[in-house]
C-alpha cells in the first residue's frame, strides 16, 4: 500500500470511483430484474456482454471513463457474493451452518471506495510514477516493490485520501540444502544438553554462569554510582539548608 500524493489530478480518480459505485448499483438492479422476470441468476458473462453494450449508447458513454477491466472485476466481485450467499443457503439447508448471509444489495455512491485494474490501463513509469489511463500520479515510496504486479487498486479511505495498493506474484528463493543421505538422532536430557546415536555428548554452552562475574562487576560499578550520587544529593541539601538559614 502505497499513499498517492495530494494533486489537483486526483479528481478525475475520486470521478473514476464514484463511477465504479454508479456500475455497481446498476449491476445490482440488474441481477434483480432478471431474477424477478425469469426466476435464474444473471451469469456475469452475460453482465459483462450487456454492460459492454451499454457503453455504446451516448446515456451511458461516460461509464467509458472507468477502464474495462475496471468494470468487469465490479462483475466479478458481485459474482463471488452472490456464490457465498448461494454457498449459505446450501449449507443452512443441510444445517451445517446457522450463519445467515444477505445477497449483495445497493450501496450509497459516496461510499464507493476502489476500482481494480489488471493487465491494462495501467503502467508503472519507474521510481514513483504510475500512468492510470492517459494520467501520470505520484505516490510515496516508502519501500521497493517486490514481485511481479499482477493487479493495481486504487482506494479511497473515509477522509478522502486515495492509496494504490499493488498485488504481486513473489516466487520465493529456492533454498539449496547439502544432503549426505545420512540419518541422526539426538536426546535431550538433564545432565548432558545433547547425546548423538553416536555416543557424542554436547553440553550445554551455559551463557549466563559464563557471564556471573561480568554481571557482578557491572552490579558493583551501579553500586558504586548510586552510592555517589546519594552522597553528592545529600551534600546539596546540606548548603540549601546553610544557605536558606542564613
Amino acid at each position: 500500500m502505497y499513499k498517492l500524493y495530494t494533486a489537483k489530478r486526483n479528481v478525475r480518480l475520486h470521478h473514476q470511483i464514484n463511477i465504479g459505485g454508479v456500475i455497481y448499483n446498476h449491476c445490482i438492479a440488474l441481477h434483480k430484474r432478471y431474477y424477478r422476470l425469469y426466476g435464474k441468476y444473471l451469469a456475469p458473462s452475460r453482465l459483462k456482454a450487456h454492460v459492454a453494450k451499454l457503453k455504446k449508447r451516448p446515456k451511458y458513454a461516460w461509464w467509458s471513463q472507468l477502464g474495462s477491466q475496471a468494470i468487469q472485476d465490479i462483475i466479478e466481485r458481485i459474482d463471488k457474493s452472490y456464490q457465498r450467499f448461494f454457498a449459505n443457503l446450501r449449507d443452512r439447508k443441510a444445517h451445517k451452518t446457522t450463519q445467515r448471509l444477505c445477497p449483495p444489495t445497493f450501496r450509497a455512491i459516496r461510499k464507493a471506495k476502489s476500482f481494480t485494474l489488471k493487465q491494462a490501463g495501467w503502467k508503472l513509469l519507474g521510481s514513483n510514477r504510475l500512468r492510470i489511463g492517459s494520467m501520470v500520479y505520484k505516490f510515496a515510496k516508502s519501500r521497493e516493490i517486490d514481485g511481479a504486479i499482477k493487479t493495481v487498486t486504487i482506494k479511497r479511505d473515509a477522509l478522502g485520501d486515495l492509496y494504490v495498493f499493488f498485488s504481486c506474484v513473489v516466487v520465493p528463493p529456492s533454498l539449496a540444502r547439502a544432503m549426505t543421505g545420512k540419518i541422526a538422532g539426538f536426546d535431550f536430557g538433564l545432565t548432558t544438553y545433547l547425546t548423538g546415536n553416536d555416543g557424542t555428548a554436547i553440553h550445554a554452552p551455559q551463557v549466563f554462569k559464563q557471564e556471573l562475574e561480568a554481571i557482578a562487576k557491572a552490579n558493583r560499578a551501579l553500586s558504586l554510582a548510586h552510592t555517589a550520587a546519594h552522597a553528592i544529593i545529600r551534600v546539596r541539601g546540606a548548603i540549601w539548608r546553610v544557605c536558606t538559614s542564613a
